[in-house]
């Protein structure tokens, strides 16, 4: 028999906060978590903006030898250590075995990656750090997490690009539904803002140029020109019902719905035919056996490229026909800016709470129609709306697509 999964706490480092609470707050203002690249001297780039994460202190939270543990890692432990705190779940001898972390990224530790080639070329073989390699992997999010927290069952990562994080999540959720695990914690953590990472994307013409921190990353407009790299980490706590009631947890929303499939197309574009997003949709709406016309709210991957958003807005329409012009979409990473491996897990995050709260967040800084783009983007600010069912979608480099469902808790 099949279990039911809830969310019952939730953790987030991001650009426009670094609690739910701040989160929640700049997700309805739509505040803006784009600025000047502050990270490092960008001079020589063309790429002027980012979303970085502002006023982390990895002491604060506790984080033991933050030298020893990458960007990327440090703000997925923080995000563990708000999610566990605001679950009330505490792990112990009789539960460690059943709780499980499934932590993806789509790149990990790009900034120590850099820095220890540069000590090669620099000062020779010797000065590369016995803790480069622990440093920069992409599965010590979830290993760190899992130290920290105690958790003895499963414990891995997704790695999609940018659907890892989403990826995560519904890895996590299946765990859980097939009687595996009774809670994991899942996610997705990104800190790519560095010299490399931005110069790699630069190359592949993929970020905006922009120096207008209010038009640069804007989803669905006529205007848009690339996206904005962003930063942080996102966990969600999962958990059975059963779990869940047993100990009288605060119940957020519930995880109805897991679709993937694969573009088979090309490394960076999406297929053109829109039938990969269309399938990854309809097989998680499928999955919570509820009709196409229950869906109230779509988190868009809305990336704010050219390509992308056109795409994605008719596989919207390809799958909800005269529906799709009903159903409200918005792209937070108007926001956020792209959180590449971590924005999976920060939409799904959003849906969450947009689903506990009655709210619905907006695309910030949209101003052109463009004809090819033409659904109800919540471009006139945040909406107070009772909704009902939230899908968020995330598609990746490769042709992951991934789309997760969530549901009010009743």
């Amino acid at each position: 028999m099949k279990r039911r999964v809830v969310v019952t706490g939730g953790g987030v480092i991001s650009p426009i906060g670094n609690s739910i609470e701040d989160f929640i707050d700049g997700l309805i203002k739509g505040r803006n978590g784009i600025d000047k690249i502050s990270l490092f001297n960008n001079s020589q780039f063309k790429t002027k903006l980012a979303a970085e994460v502002k006023n982390f202190d990895p002491k604060e939270y506790g984080i033991e030898s933050p030298k020893k543990k990458d960007r990327f890692v440090q703000f997925a432990i923080a995000a563990s250590k708000e999610a566990i705190k605001n679950s009330g779940l505490v792990i112990d001898e009789k539960n460690k075995y059943r709780t499980g972390v499934v932590i993806g990224s789509g790149i990990g530790g790009l900034t120590t990656i850099q820095s220890e080639h540069e000590k090669y070329f620099n000062k020779g073989v010797k000065k590369i750090s016995s803790h480069f390699i622990p440093k920069s992997i992409i599965n010590m999010a979830a290993g760190h997490i899992s130290i920290e927290l105690g958790t003895r069952g499963v414990c891995t990562s997704s790695v999609s690009a940018c659907a890892s994080g989403a990826d995560s999540i519904g890895y996590a959720y299946r765990l859980i539904k097939d009687g595996y695990q009774d809670t994991v914690f899942a996610g997705g953590c990104e800190a790519s803002i560095c010299e490399l990472g931005i110069a790699g994307f630069e190359s592949m013409s993929a970020l905006s140029f922009s120096d207008d921190i209010n038009r640069a990353s804007i989803p669905f407009d006529k205007e848009r020109n690339g996206f904005v790299m962003g930063e942080g980490a996102a966990i969600l706590v999962l958990e059975s019902l059963e779990s869940a009631k047993k100990r009288g947890a605060n119940i957020i929303c519930e995880v109805v719905g897991f679709g993937q499939s694969s573009d088979a197309y090309h490394i960076t574009a999406p297929s053109p035919d829109a039938e990969g997003a269309r399938l990854s949709m309809k097989y998680a709406i499928e999955e919570a056996g509820i009709d196409l016309m229950e869906v109230d709210y779509i988190n868009a991957h809305g990336t704010s490229t050219v390509i992308n958003d056109c795409i994605e807005s008719n596989a919207i329409k390809k799958l909800f026909g005269k529906q799709c012009y009903n159903i409200a979409v918005s792209s937070t990473k108007s926001m956020t800016g792209h959180m590449l491996g971590a924005a999976g897990a920060v939409e799904a995050l959003i849906c969450c709470y947009a689903l506990n709260k009655d709210f619905i967040p907006a695309t910030i800084n949209y101003k052109e129609k463009d004809s090819e783009c033409d659904l109800d983007y919540v471009v006139e600010g945040s909406r107070k709306k009772n909704i009902k069912y939230a899908l968020s979608n995330s598609l990746g480099f490769g042709g992951h697509n991934s789309s997760l469902l969530f549901k009010k808790y009743e």
